[in-house]
This record gives structure tokens, C-alpha cells and sequence, in this order.
């Protein structure tokens, strides 16, 4: 594949923009039929998006934290299946940038520059909580390693051309080792069945005995050992598909009432649009809207000052800004796309006009983390300034 590459903030936000515009259309199909978006994530892969945070020195725009956001933003607006595909791109493209060696870097890097892109094989079930890894990459007397797991919820795995995987070394430390979508031992099961986030292919990844070069290896404990914003990252982007999806299904809900609903007959008004009493419900929504926009925007900025500049106090800061805007964004999202059939009327339910999909897309995806751990986080640090603990889901 031959990848544009973007230059710079700008440039990134005019092409997300214009996909944006173009995955809107045939997005209630892809999840009604569970079509999965290998042609749109090609698109992806093509315009350079996925590339935008690649080091200046390695090639990339780097662009800033808040232009990444936004671009989340823009796609959950139009598919939140396909906005969540690449979140986990991102974030083992950061992981290499932070703890890759240069010869990690410079490979790396120049394939998601060509276009290629990382899956992820995380989480796994059955385990004592989410921290629970025990996938296992076990040394070789060459230096090599051999890597064995099964792993769930496997977003962007089978669309990937690497696999990203979190395992456990002879010591216990947390390493993430890259592996080949096509791999010997590598099997991706397309098994996701999530009532939301249907195109996700979020389905399981099994390892069986993977020989895994050492230089595919990367030392993902020492992200903890200082200060570090690699939760707050994902996290913004997670913020970002939820603050997409209740933006899209406020248009959505706007769109439908100025033309399919009938006003009520108590109103006295000729057009749904014009009942006072709709006027300020909109109102409300919007507000909630404009709210979780502004704490995205907020968050995203602290990530970049912090990145600028990291220290113990700017990572905590960075952190609890996210934190925030992950709160506010995950209740807005299901908010909206819960109220988009109060405001719509008894038509929104036919399940042939499948609206119910951004109410199913923001339920499925504000599952990830409880947010009532981040408000946890946020009252301690207001109280008492206790910063925030070091893992990557804050």
C-alpha cells in the first residue's frame, strides 16, 4: 500500500473532516448487517491518518494531542465501530515511541507510514481482573522468545497487519511483543458478538507457541516506573468516540424530528420542530453536548502541555482532565442517544430505520472502564491533591 503522508495539524483535520463526511454514508447499513469496514479502513490506511502521530524526526506530523481527539471525534461522529478500530493503532504506536529502541523506532515507524496497521490483543476473560495478564512470553536459548495466550475482546485484530500483544515475561514484567497478523500460531477468531459496536470485530486472538524475534519485544513496565501519560492517551481517545457518538446522534435526532416527526396535537403548532416543548429539550442536549466538547478540548490540551513538558504534577493534571472528559463524555453519550426517541416519537423505534444503533454503540463502548473510578480519582486529588495512580487506564 502507498500511504499519503500528512504534514501537519491542519492537514489532518481537513481529511478526517472529509472521511468523516464519506463513512456517514452506509454507516446504519455496516451495522445492520454486521459488513465489516475492510474497504473504509483501507481508506484509512490510504489518507494518512493513521500515521499522524509518527515523530517529526521519523518522518511523521506529530501532531498535537487535541488535533487526535478531534479526529476521533469527527469519525465516532459518523461511525463509532469505525472510530474505535484504530484507538488501539494509536496506542502501540505511542508505546514504541516511548519505549521502543531507535531501530524499533525506525521499523516501526516507517510501516505505519507506508499504511500498515496495529490490532491489539489485550484484555483476556476468565482472569481476576483486568490487570490479570497471563500470557506468557517464555525465553529461548537464542534470545528469541515463544509467546502463548488467548486473548478477548480483540479489537482491530483481524483487520491488523500487526498484532500488538500484552504478555508477561520470565520476571513478570509487562512486555507488549509485535507479532504478524499471519503469523504461525496466530489465530484470529471473528466470534465478537456485542449488541453494539457491531463491526468492531472485537473477537478473540489464540497463540499457540508463537516464535516471536527479539527485537519485536517491547519493555512496556517501564512506562510505570515514572511519570507517564500512556492512560491519559488512550483514555482521550475513548473520550473522543464517546463525545463523537452523542454528537451524532443529536444531528441525527435533529435531522429526524425537522422531517419525519408529527407534533403533538396539544401543541398547536404546525411542525414538530416549532413545539416549544422540543425547542427546549434540544436545548438541554446541546448544552450536555457543548459540555463534554469543552472538557475533550480541556483534556487533549493538558496531554499536550504535559507532553511538552512531563513531570510528576503534569501527568496527574493531564490525568484528572481526562479523567473528567471520559466521566462526562461516557454519561452525555448514553444520555443522547438514549433521549434521541423521546424527542423523536414512536417512529424512531422501527427497527428498519435502526437508530437505535448510537444508543447501542454508546452503552457497548462506555463499558471499557467505570467511570465511578475516575470520579473516585478526581475527588482525592481535589480533597487531599492525591495524584492519580500510574496504569494505563487513567
Amino acid at each position: 500500500m502507498t500511504a499519503k503522508v500528512i504534514a501537519d495539524d491542519a492537514e489532518a483535520l481537513a481529511v478526517a473532516t472529509a472521511l468523516a463526511d464519506e463513512f456517514r454514508t452506509g454507516a446504519s447499513a455496516r451495522d445492520a448487517e454486521r459488513r465489516l469496514p475492510y474497504a473504509e479502513l483501507e481508506r484509512l490506511s490510504a489518507s494518512g491518518l493513521l500515521a499522524v502521530t509518527v515523530p517529526a524526526e521519523h518522518g511523521g506530523a506529530d501532531v498535537r494531542q487535541e488535533t487526535l481527539a478531534e479526529i476521533f471525534r469527527l469519525l465516532a461522529s459518523a461511525d463509532a465501530s469505525l472510530a474505535q478500530i484504530p484507538q488501539n493503532h494509536f496506542v502501540y504506536t505511542n508505546v514504541i515511541r516511548h519505549q521502543g529502541s531507535l531501530a524499533q523506532k525506525e521499523f516501526f515507524f516507517a510501516e505505519v507510514l507506508a499504511g500498515r496497521r496495529f490490532g491489539n490483543a489485550q484484555s483476556e476473560a476468565g482472569t481476576r481482573h483486568v490487570q490479570d495478564i497471563r500470557t506468557r512470553l517464555e525465553p529461548r536459548p537464542d534470545g528469541s522468545y515463544r509467546l502463548s495466550g488467548v486473548k478477548h475482546y480483540s479489537t482491530g485484530a483481524l483487520f491488523a497487519d500487526w498484532i500488538p500483544v500484552l504478555a508477561r515475561a520470565e520476571d513478570d514484567n509487562l512486555h507488549v511483543a509485535y507479532v504478524p497478523r499471519d503469523a504461525d500460531g496466530v489465530t484470529v477468531v471473528d466470534d465478537w458478538d456485542g449488541m453494539g459496536q457491531r463491526t468492531t470485530a472485537s473477537g478473540t486472538v489464540r497463540l499457540d507457541a508463537v516464535d516471536v524475534p527479539a527485537d519485536r519485544v517491547v519493555p512496556h513496565h517501564l512506562t510505570f516506573r515514572g511519570p507517564q501519560l500512556h492512560g491519559a492517551v488512550a483514555q482521550l481517545l475513548h473520550a473522543a468516540i464517546d463525545a463523537g457518538i452523542a454528537a451524532g446522534a443529536l444531528a441525527e435526532a435533529a435531522e429526524f424530528v425537522r422531517t419525519k416527526s408529527r407534533p403533538w396535537f396539544e401543541s398547536g403548532v404546525e411542525t414538530a420542530a416549532e413545539d416549544p416543548l422540543l425547542i427546549q429539550r434540544f436545548g438541554e442536549l446541546a448544552l450536555q453536548v457543548r459540555a463534554s466538547e469543552a472538557l475533550l478540548g480541556d483534556a487533549a490540551r493538558a496531554v499536550d502541555t504535559a507532553r511538552d513538558e512531563l513531570t510528576d504534577t503534569s501527568a496527574a493534571e493531564a490525568s484528572i482532565a481526562v479523567a473528567a472528559a471520559k466521566a462526562h463524555t461516557a454519561a452525555t453519550a448514553v444520555l443522547v442517544a438514549d433521549a434521541l426517541f423521546e424527542v423523536s416519537g414512536t417512529r424512531a423505534a422501527l427497527n428498519s430505520l435502526n437508530l437505535h444503533r448510537h444508543w447501542r454503540d454508546a452503552r457497548t463502548h462506555t463499558l471499557h472502564d467505570p467511570a465511578r473510578w475516575k470520579i473516585q480519582h478526581i475527588g482525592r486529588y481535589v480533597l487531599s491533591g492525591t495524584k492519580p495512580p500510574r496504569h494505563g487506564l487513567l
